[in-house]
């Protein structure tokens, strides 16, 4: 980890998801120490932030392979499309590419997602 990606982690993660480094740290931290400061390095600080594709692109792929993976991803499935929201994306959008991946996750896994984006669109608990 370095204090550049983390840094710059940081700044993304609490712009898009406020409080997620510290609620992965209160739940995980006795049993993994240092697991928040990883998903934050690496997922936002290493991946989200990188050139080459814009955060709202990033989120819609990101929301097409957790879709596609099924429903044992539902928390961060609802965590990404709220992400998404914040990027930019509309809810057709998102939407749109949940409904892709009935090609290559099947209908019930499709139908789960859409399921998660209309609980996050209703503004339930992420």
């Amino acid at each position: 980890m370095s204090i550049d990606t983390y840094e710059r982690g940081k700044a993304l993660s609490e712009e898009l998801n406020p409080g997620m480094e510290a609620a992965l740290r209160e739940r995980y931290g006795h049993i993994v120490p240092g697991m928040a400061e990883s998903v934050v390095d690496f997922a936002y600080g290493q991946h989200y932030a990188r050139d080459g594709l814009d955060l709202k692109t990033r989120y819609l792929a990101t929301i097409a392979a957790l879709t596609a993976l099924g429903g044992q991803t539902k928390p961060q499935l609802k965590v990404n499309i709220g992400g998404a929201l914040k990027a930019g994306a509309s809810e057709r959008e998102i939407g749109e590419v949940i409904w892709q991946m009935a090609l290559y996750g099947g209908f019930p896994a499709a139908i789960n997602g859409l399921n998660a984006a209309l609980e996050v669109f209703a503004g339930e608990e992420q």
